[in-house]
C-alpha cells in the first residue's frame, strides 16, 4: 500500500519528530511512503480569514500534488478536514470540484487511517505512563475522527489512560482565533489545562500539532510538570524485549 504524506505546516517546521514517527509507523505496518516536495500549507490560516480567492490557489496546488497518491495521510485532523474542505471553494468551477472531492475520498488523519483503512488497532507500541488525551476540535466535530485515537491508545502496553472532564471544550488555539482574540484564548486554554491536571496524567496526548503547541505553550510557561506528545509519538513508541 503507498501513502504519502501530507506533513502540514506545524509538523514541518515545529515537531519533526511528530514526521518522522508517522513515516516509520506507515513504515512498520507494511506501507511504502512518499514525500511529495511540492506540498505547501493547506491555506486553511487564509481560508479562515476569509481569503477563499487565494486559498483556491493552494488548493490547486495541493490538487495537483496530490494527483496520483493513493492515500494521503497526516499527523492533523485539522489539516485533512480543510482538504476535505476544497470542493466547497469550487462549486462554479466543476472540473476542480471533482478532483477536490477525489483528494478528500483518499484523504485521512493518521489514526483514522490505521484504524479504518489498515484494520489495525495495536500497534506494538509501550509507553509506561498516565496519561490523558486532548479531542481537537476539527478532528472530532468536522472530520468526524472520534473512536480511533482511543481505540489505538488503549492497546499501548503499560499506558494508563485517564477521562479528561469537558474534552469536547476547544483548547483555545482555533487557528487564527488565538491570534485574534488573545485574552479569551488564554482563559480557555488555562481551563483546559485545570481539567488536565484533575487527571493527575504525567502526559497528555493529542492528535493535532495546533492544539499541542498551544496547551504545550502554556503548560510550560505555567511551569506544569505534564509532558506533551502527539499520538504519532506515543504508537511509535517500542516494545521492550
Amino acid at each position: 500500500m503507498k501513502v504519502s504524506l501530507f506533513i502540514t505546516c506545524l509538523a514541518d517546521v515545529f515537531y519533526p519528530n511528530v514526521g518522522k514517527s508517522t513515516v516509520e509507523l506507515l513504515e512498520k505496518l507494511g506501507c511504502e511512503v512518499d514525500f511529495p516536495e511540492q506540498q505547501t500549507c493547506c491555506g486553511q490560516p487564509a481560508f479562515n480569514t476569509g481569503y477563499h480567492k487565494e486559498t483556491r490557489e493552494v488548493a490547486k496546488n495541493m490538487i495537483k500534488t496530490y494527483e496520483n497518491a493513493e492515500y494521503v495521510v497526516s499527523p492533523s485532523g485539522s489539516c485533512i478536514t480543510m482538504l476535505h474542505e476544497y470542493q466547497n471553494l469550487f462549486d462554479n468551477q466543476p472540473e476542480w470540484r471533482e478532483k477536490a472531492v477525489k483528494l478528500a475520498n483518499k484523504s485521512y488523519e493518521l489514526s483514522q487511517f490505521l484504524v479504518d483503512v489498515l484494520k489495525v488497532e495495536n500497534v506494538s507500541a509501550r509507553l509506561p505512563a498516565r496519561a490523558t488525551y486532548h479531542n481537537s476540535c476539527h478532528m472530532t466535530r468536522l472530520l468526524g475522527v472520534k473512536d480511533a485515537p482511543a481505540k489505538l491508545l488503549e492497546n499501548v502496553e503499560g499506558l494508563e489512560m485517564e477521562p479528561l472532564s469537558n474534552h469536547y471544550d476547544c483548547c483555545g488555539f482555533g487557528g487564527t482565533f488565538s491570534v485574534k482574540m488573545g485574552p479569551i484564548s488564554e482563559q480557555m486554554v488555562d481551563e483546559k489545562i485545570k481539567h488536565i491536571e484533575e487527571t493527575g496524567a504525567e502526559v497528555l496526548i493529542g492528535a493535532d500539532c495546533g492544539c499541542l503547541m498551544n496547551i504545550g505553550g502554556r503548560i510550560n510557561r505555567k511551569g506544569k510538570p505534564i509532558k506533551v506528545m502527539h499520538i504519532a509519538e506515543v504508537l511509535n513508541s517500542e516494545v521492550d524485549h
